[in-house]
């Protein structure tokens, strides 16, 4: 079921409705979708067309912490009851979210040390209050690497850090499904490590890590949070890595002659399928090509191809001879 975003590029968050697995008939919830009349108004047309109710939702399983997914969850669970259930690892950054009512994200935090001061000042002042916290509720339950059972089926609930720390995947072995959240999309490529979690740590390298994870399991039928349903994970799976091969190659290529930030390096590269250079981009989407570039510079460093240096507040990245 598509529900609505406001103002964003990927206009729909798909969230999905499981019959027959909870024990008492209600409905499993995959992501809740964000939380504004237009998405509550779109679940509640979408259950009246297959016979069934919003306040037969019993569970709600989110795949990560990201207000597109988040949110309404917490809503229906003060208006229905229902169970929310979310990974282990965004614990962090819920504690942050509330620590940091009044106050920016660390996602800014990352563009002023990679030297992006006024792209920083820029998304600040056209999303004021996008990126400061609202109403985070702890989950019912965290979820870790388990499998839950309900009824006669079982959900594989598989850790796969990288988009966010804590992000996971639901995988339904007996029908075949995968239900990727942001971790496989078929048409794009995930943003890495964009959360509020504290910024550290090499979220591409787990990201990847996180995709080979994934042609461990028998091959299954997609079933993402953002773009259309797609018959294989494998298939999908081994063209995000090499698309990441091929940015790390460009990357790498784009730090010549001394050292750079990752503003600079950012601006070097181009960007989206359409290879549109880093000033056509807007505020929002150069922070996320911004963010993107400091993941595949960290990786560059930690395969010993990339040397860095902090130095006035801004890393500096240095090709090694």
């Amino acid at each position: 079921m598509p529900l609505p975003l406001p103002n964003d590029g990927l206009h729909a968050v798909n969230v999905y409705l499981l019959e027959g697995l909870a024990d008492d008939g209600g409905l499993v919830m995959i992501d809740g979708g964000w939380a504004i009349p237009e998405a509550r108004k779109a679940l509640e047309e979408a259950l009246a067309t297959v016979g069934r109710d919003l306040d037969e939702i019993t569970h709600i399983l989110v795949t990560h912490i990201h207000r597109d997914h988040y949110t309404q969850a917490v809503e229906l669970r003060r208006a229905i009851g229902a169970r929310v259930c979310l990974g282990v690892g965004e614990r962090p950054g819920l504690e942050l979210l509330n620590q940091l009512r009044g106050g920016v994200a660390c996602s800014l935090q990352v563009l002023r040390h990679a030297g992006a001061d006024d792209v920083a000042d820029r998304v600040e002042a056209r999303y004021p209050d996008r990126y400061r916290a609202g109403d985070w509720e702890a989950p019912d339950h965290w979820l870790d690497a388990e499998t839950l059972r309900f009824g006669g089926s079982e959900l594989q609930v598989i850790p796969t850090p990288g988009h966010t720390r804590g992000h996971v995947v639901f995988l339904d072995e007996q029908r075949g499904l995968l239900f990727s959240g942001d971790h496989v999309l078929p048409r794009i490529t995930p943003s890495i490590g964009f959360e509020a979690a504290a910024p550290g740590g090499r979220p591409l390298a787990a990201y990847l890590e996180s995709l080979h994870l994934m042609t461990r399991y028998a091959d299954a039928r997609l079933l993402p949070a953002h773009g259309p349903v797609a018959d294989s994970v494998h298939s999908r799976v081994a063209e995000l890595l090499d698309h990441h091969d091929d940015r790390l190659g460009k990357t790498l290529a784009a730090l010549r002659e001394s050292a750079y930030d990752a503003y600079a390096v950012a601006r070097r590269l181009a960007w989206t399928r359409r290879e549109v250079p880093f000033g056509g981009l807007d505020p929002f989407n150069q922070m996320l090509a911004v963010n993107e570039t400091v993941a595949h510079l960290d990786v560059l460093v930690l395969r010993g191809d990339v040397a860095v240096t902090f130095t006035d507040g801004v890393n500096q990245y240095e090709r090694k001879r």
